[in-house]
């Protein structure tokens, strides 16, 4: 995440204060909303067995996580632009790099959620031994890892602050990054296809779903191409430069965000289903069935 994402202005006038105010409300609602969603979807895959022991409900699990990690960093450091106005370096640095390592992390787990697919669809005998729970979460730990070592600059002060250097890396990284992300889609949806002979309804799925991973990494690629865009505005609009920013802020970095648990979550038939059923116990005050099973389970160890 660039630091000019949440970077709005930074000494707003006094006719300015109203309608800033408003957008960072509006910033952080949305933010609390979303988050809600997620929670909601975290809470429910913690809840039962089948969810939390698939491969595939583990790393749309962690795209959720790593969206709310996101979300709430990005409204953060947007607040913190408009109340305190400068802020502890160290403290700022810390929050940066946690923001820019979760922001890698998003279209290396769309590329991970293809490859499952792929490998479901075109290796179905052996998808259980290749995606297994373990390997899940050794992917994620090497996400996690390529996402932090993403990007390296010399360490001499010249070239961590305000250097231009840094800045053309950090940028042909990214141009790197996005590329092996979309040759790893496009081939897996090519294998799929290919596979697709008789286009049954769990490989039309699958395309879909692939399909839908290209679309999230799209509008994720926007963030790249924003300043260009906003630049081209300013020009325009000299005087609507934190709007701009705003809105900005909203459809490039919050949208896409809210797109994850909407189009995977309440998508997938499987997960939905749990997903209402956790709703409607939680509503009635019902326990559980797993809960449930597993109470009479101990009881009958302890009967026996």
């Amino acid at each position: 995440m660039n630091l000019s994402s949440v970077n709005f202005s930074s000494t707003p006038t006094s006719y300015e204060e109203n309608p800033l105010l408003t957008n960072y409300i509006v910033a952080a609602a949305l933010c609390i909303t979303i988050n809600y969603i997620n929670g909601t979807l975290i809470h429910t895959f913690r809840k039962y067995q089948i969810l939390h022991s698939n491969p595939r409900y583990i790393l749309f699990i962690h795209l959720v996580i790593n969206d709310m990690m996101w979300l709430f960093l990005s409204t953060l450091l947007l607040i913190i632009s408009y109340a305190l106005r400068i802020f502890f370096v160290p403290y700022c640095i810390i929050l940066l790099i946690i923001s820019i390592i979760v922001t890698h992390n998003s279209p290396l787990n769309l590329a991970g959620m293809s490859i499952e697919c792929y490998i479901a669809v075109c290796m179905p005998l052996r998808h259980g031994q290749i995606c297994t729970v373990q390997k899940t979460y050794i992917l994620i730990g090497l996400i996690w890892a390529a996402s932090f070592f993403h990007s390296k600059v010399r360490c001499v002060r010249d070239f961590v602050f305000r250097s231009t250097y840094s800045q053309n890396k950090r940028d042909a990284s990214h141009i790197v990054c996005l590329v092996v992300v979309w040759l790893t889609l496009i081939y897996t949806y090519a294998r799929i296809i290919f596979a697709a002979k008789g286009l049954t309804g769990d490989i039309k799925k699958a395309r879909n779903t692939i399909l839908l991973h290209g679309f999230q990494v799209l509008l994720l690629m926007l963030n790249y191409v924003r300043p260009i865009f906003e630049q081209s505005l300013f020009f325009l609009f000299p005087n609507r430069e934190s709007q701009i920013r705003f809105a900005s802020f909203v459809i490039v970095q919050i949208i896409p965000r809210f797109i994850s648990p909407i189009v995977y979550g309440l998508r997938d038939q499987t997960f939905r289903k749990y997903v209402r059923r956790y709703l409607v116990c939680r509503e009635r005050g019902i326990t559980h069935p797993e809960n449930t099973t597993t109470k009479k389970a101990s009881l009958n160890v302890t009967s026996v």
